[in-house]
């Protein structure tokens, strides 16, 4: 069975996977404080999909099948300096781009050690919940057409990816207050939020250093630089 078709197999009914209206992006800080709780129910509908059939994490290849046995091979190895492709030797960049050193290995390390916080934490993620690849009328519906990094792995990821895009809309701090109200338990929140946060923001921040990117460095950097105090100040 294709990628696609494993994916509408396994996908809760309430997730579209071709939506209508127009990029989440275009919202005011303000439009997404009034309606954030359909975005987040979206994603708690993604993770709340059928993976007994899947063994593993990682991203799914076109037979919707995983690499990884463990969540720390996957975290690790995404950062390997011998992967054939795009990031081969990608380490070379410490030396030839923005990217520095001692800020990546500072939080690929503070990645790591929490790690064993999200091991068998298994869902469905979206892996690319990005405001510019999300669709919304504004009012009633949140959608997610792009599913080419989908896989397995803390359901978290798909929520930190959208703090990445944008801190300033408070995404853990509104995580926190929505599972207090809906009575949703998400054990060693913070330390969870904090992998998958770390794992993706230096991953980005890799790409756009790659791309010659300095902006969008920049401001990685600060949002990757902020969040454990951020995190830290959430009473949950």
């Amino acid at each position: 069975m294709s990628k696609d078709n494993t994916l509408k197999s396994i996908l809760s009914e309430k997730v579209s996977m071709t939506p209508t209206g127009f990029i989440a992006d275009q919202l005011s800080p303000q439009q997404f404080a009034d309606h954030y709780e359909l975005f987040f129910d979206k994603i708690f509908d993604i993770s709340s999909s059928d993976i007994s059939g899947i063994e593993g994490y990682g991203e799914f290849d076109e037979e919707c099948k995983v690499a990884y046995g463990t969540c720390r091979e996957y975290l690790i190895d995404n950062f390997a300096d011998d992967r054939e492709g795009y990031w081969l030797n990608w380490r070379e960049m410490f030396e030839t781009t923005v990217l520095k050193r001692e800020f990546f290995e500072t939080y690929f390390k503070e990645m790591e050690k929490r790690i064993p916080y999200c091991e068998g934490q298994r869902y469905l993620v979206n892996n690319n919940t990005f405001f510019e690849n999300t669709i919304t009328d504004g009012k009633t519906t949140v959608g997610f057409p792009d599913w080419s990094r989908s896989g397995i792995c803390d359901f978290l990821l798909d929520f930190a990816i959208m703090d990445l895009n944008k801190p300033y809309l408070r995404i853990p701090e509104l995580l926190a207050e929505y599972s207090k109200k809906r009575g949703i338990v998400i054990p060693d929140y913070k330390e969870r939020f904090l992998c998958m946060a770390y794992y993706k923001g230096i991953d980005v921040l890799r790409w756009h250093a790659s791309i010659d990117d300095t902006e969008s460095c920049s401001s990685i950097v600060k949002s990757i630089s902020e969040l454990k105090d951020r995190m830290d100040a959430i009473s949950i």
